[in-house]
């Protein structure tokens, strides 16, 4: 004969109209039975909830319980449907928790259905399953010049891929396909728990390299620009066209640097970005390729923390003798950087983010724990795991896992 305190694990789930008191009500059922909520979740579109419950109860018990929660969802105008769950199961899933969880982060202009089939069926037929879908961004209102300039949603997988290396391969392609920008990550603690973000700052946080402008000031603007161009892409070695540019810029009068300087074309977004990452308590850095004068200028303008940059030598006539001091800060002097600063600042290197669009970038893009090519080179960005091409700066946000709604109460919340 079974015993009367065998347990049963049962699943209900509630559908219908959202409205306040609903959850409270369903609980207040639970609670008057002897029973363990395992696990509980609930999600709302557009008004419309669905709650999931999943408890133990004793197998005498269970008729009881099942039929007032009946009761209950007839009063309050919602479904419910009940399932029996096997106890191997339960067990099963109870010992996969943790292990194997990625986040996919689907970031465009729009989002269409497209976009999320194409991005789901990779997911499936690497064999994962997702446990969550969340939008980030704002809700989208139906007036077309009201519209949010981006929409992002992130889709929450657990499991392992067949081929993980094939999965960045495809999920690049489709994004290239779909004019979409898609972050692969692992979802872990350190995720989570980002504090270091390294920035290159020529055509990452102003829309133009620094040393093109002071080469159109000298009369040679074509000739370091194209040679500006190669080493971004990779084609000649970054120390050798640095060493050739500044050359270049030799008898150029210093003055000139404080003008270039206030009038720097800032890129779409920094603004809200650097806001937000102070506020959040991120430590800043810029490392790069270009000049600590400028980098300086944008440290004080935004008050960031660390700037690591190049230094122009300059004659005791105020004119630049066409050499630098001190070492190059190259590609591998960036993620060296990367890694001092993260000591320094007692910061787990897995708990670090780096932005850059150039091939010098990608040391520490593959150094950091999250690494993002930000509207780069196409060597970049099939280099880079993470690309951003669509949206400003402020697209790595939505990247970091926030949401619109975190984000304007972080940015207005010293308005009194």
């Amino acid at each position: 004969m079974e015993s009367s305190d065998q347990k049963e694990i049962l699943l209900a789930v509630f559908n219908g109209t959202d409205r306040p008191g609903v959850t409270a009500a369903i609980t207040t059922v639970l609670a008057k039975h002897d029973l363990t909520i395992l696990d509980i979740g609930q999600v709302d579109i557009h008004k419309h909830l669905t709650l999931g419950v999943l408890f133990s109860v004793s197998s005498s018990g269970s008729g009881n319980v099942l039929k007032d929660l009946l009761f209950c969802a007839n009063d309050l105008g919602v479904t419910v449907t009940f399932r029996i769950i096997d106890p191997d199961s339960y067990s099963e899933w109870v010992g996969n928790q943790g292990k194997n969880k990625y986040i996919i982060t689907l970031l465009a202009k729009t989002i269409t259905a497209d976009m999320v089939s194409a991005i789901t069926k990779e997911v499936a037929d690497q064999g994962m399953n997702i446990d969550s879908v969340d939008r980030l961004t704002g809700r989208i209102p139906l007036v077309e010049n009201q519209r949010h300039p981006r929409a992002s949603i992130e889709i929450s997988l657990r499991g392992t891929p067949k081929d993980q290396a094939a999965m960045q391969r495809h999920i690049i392609r489709i994004s290239d396909e779909h004019h979409m920008d898609v972050s692969f990550q692992q979802d872990s603690m350190f995720r989570r728990m980002r504090r270091l973000i390294c920035f290159d700052m020529d055509s990452t946080l102003i829309k133009t390299e620094v040393i093109d402008e002071l080469a159109d000031r000298a009369g040679v603007g074509e000739q370091v620009k194209e040679i500006t161009a190669r080493a971004m892409r990779g084609e000649i070695d970054f120390r050798e066209s640095f060493r050739e540019r500044v050359a270049l810029l030799k008898g150029l009068d210093a003055s000139v640097m404080h003008d270039i300087a206030v009038n720097l074309p800032l890129m779409d977004g920094l603004e809200r970005t650097m806001h937000i990452l102070k506020r959040v308590g991120f430590k800043i850095a810029i490392l790069s390729g270009g000049f600590t004068y400028f980098g300086n200028y944008l440290k004080d303008l935004f008050d960031l923390d660390y700037v690591y940059a190049n230094d122009l030598e300059i004659g005791p006539d105020g004119k630049l003798t066409g050499r630098y001091v001190g070492e190059v800060v190259d590609g591998q002097r960036k993620a060296e950087l990367l890694k001092l600063i993260a000591q320094l600042e007692k910061v787990d290197i897995r708990q670090t983010v780096a932005v850059g669009d150039g091939a010098n970038d990608l040391p520490m893009l593959s150094t950091a724990g999250l690494g993002i090519a930000f509207h780069a080179k196409p060597k970049v960005q099939e280099s880079a795991k993470q690309s951003i091409t669509t949206t400003g700066l402020d697209g790595i946000l939505y990247f970091l896992g926030y949401k619109d709604s975190q984000l304007d109460e972080i940015q207005f919340s010293n308005i009194q």
